[in-house]
């Protein structure tokens, strides 16, 4: 029997390779061990099936950002915990986001912190690589900018934190909330 919360997006905000995807799995893990319903939206994956028709430009960015909102907001509405591992790198659309989703419930923002170093030792695809050769045009961290959140309810170190320390974060957090 699934136990239902009062709705909230947890939103995963960072560059490529801090922690975002891996941090939110063992958070949906966690909470499903617990009988919550969750729904995890990741960048990669919702690229593939929604947003496989945008780019990397500010404007496709900001589209991929308000297409992911949409859903996010639907679930958010259902009563569902939604993880949103998005690298989100301009403030305005997270800011949409979160006025969006606060509509309808809760809204959590996570900022997976590392330094740039370790993002690209962490970078199994060699991305960050081939953005330096300027293989890739239009990389977050590298040839375009990441707006740090200025207020995030959260902050996570991923490079001093381990993953299940970095997940109790998020988790008691949204106790703290009243979330769970």
């Amino acid at each position: 029997m699934n136990k239902r919360a009062k709705g909230v997006t947890v939103w995963f905000t960072g560059l490529s390779g801090a922690g975002k995807t891996t941090v939110a799995l063992e958070v949906e893990k966690r909470l499903a061990e617990q009988g919550y319903y969750t729904q995890r939206l990741d960048g990669d994956i919702v690229r593939e099936k929604l947003t496989g028709d945008l780019g990397f430009s500010k404007e496709d960015r900001n589209k991929n950002i308000e297409r992911n909102t949409f859903v996010a907001k639907i679930l958010t509405d259902n009563d569902v915990i939604t993880l949103c591992s998005f690298i989100s790198p301009y403030e305005s659309a997270r800011n949409y986001a979160k006025k969006e989703i606060m509509q309808v419930g809760e809204f959590v923002e996570v900022f997976v912190d590392p330094p740039l170093e370790v993002c690209e030792k962490r970078d199994v695809k060699g991305l960050y690589k081939k953005a330096r050769e300027g293989k890739i045009k239009n990389f977050t961290g590298i040839s375009d900018p990441y707006e740090k959140p200025k207020k995030p309810d959260i902050t996570l170190k991923t490079d001093q934190e381990t993953v299940k320390e970095s997940a109790q974060i998020v988790i008691d957090h949204l106790k703290k909330r009243g979330i769970l």
